[in-house]
């Protein structure tokens, strides 16, 4: 009975990142990680890739042969692997004891309301994985009241779409108030608690005071379900955190080496 994360999130919310950093964690706590690439555009990996969708398509191969847009090439591929999960399975399987991190694209309409995702997730499922769905979204639409409004409804759409036990994550912490000074403390973002007070700030921008009705409703959508919230991330916190651990172990392994007396 595998376990593993379903790596999500729009362009640029840093899931490749975390997906590298929580290779490194887990790989120091002594698990045994595997990472399964499932973007057929990412062909900069910064981890050790054991299953890798690029050597079944490319995106840009696609693009080439079929005449196709980036977004509607990503979608073609998506539908392509779901088309020949039977590559993906015989390759889990060589997998033996493994935790598995699937770091998937970055397109959000794969995730709120395309098939082919959940379709792969379900598949996956029926192998017996059991699985959670991290939906990274980078912090800095906090220090936006709009666009905070649209990742929430984003969020709770992915959460449903997905139909996984399901985490939100607010990466890229420690850059937040490089964007702009928060209006609200941390909490109100990741409690995603009185949305009404919102209302207030984007009543601020005439530009948004005409879509006043909108955001009220898309904001009751969000109230009405209650299901939204975050867990902040700083990768270089964890990071800072596990050398710290690598150092204090490598030392207390020297003093063993020196004091043999105490084992």
């Amino acid at each position: 009975m595998p376990f593993g994360q379903v790596v999500i999130g729009p362009p640029g919310s840093g899931k490749t990142t975390y997906c590298r950093a929580m290779q490194e964690f887990l790989t120091g706590l002594g698990h045994k990680v595997t990472i399964v690439n499932l973007d057929p555009a990412n062909d900069a990996l910064p981890y050790e890739c054991t299953i890798n969708m690029q050597s079944l398509i490319t995106l840009v191969d696609v693009m080439e042969k079929l005449r196709l847009g980036p977004n509607g090439g990503l979608i073609y591929c998506m539908e392509f692997l779901e088309k020949n999960l039977d590559w993906l399975q015989d390759l889990l399987e060589k997998q033996k004891d493994r935790y598995f991190l699937f770091d998937c694209p970055g397109q959000v309409e794969l995730y709120t309301h395309h098939n082919s995702v959940r379709n792969i997730v379900a598949q996956l499922q029926k192998w017996d994985f059991r699985l959670v769905s991290v939906h990274l979204v980078d912090s800095h639409y906090c220090s936006d009241p709009s666009k905070f409004v649209s990742i929430l409804l984003t969020s709770l759409a992915t959460m449903v779409q997905m139909e996984l036990p399901h985490v939100n994550v607010l990466s890229k912490i420690d850059l937040v108030e490089k964007f702009g000074k928060l209006d609200f403390n941390l909490d109100f973002y990741t409690d995603v608690l009185d949305l009404q007070y919102l209302f207030g700030h984007l009543e601020g921008d005439p530009f948004f005071a005409k879509y006043k009705k909108l955001n009220e409703a898309i904001v009751g959508v969000v109230e009405d379900y209650s299901l939204v919230s975050f867990v902040p991330l700083n990768v270089e916190v964890q990071e800072k955190y596990m050398k710290e651990e690598g150092e204090e172990t490598q030392e207390q392994e020297e003093k063993m080496d020196i004091f043999p007396g105490n084992l």
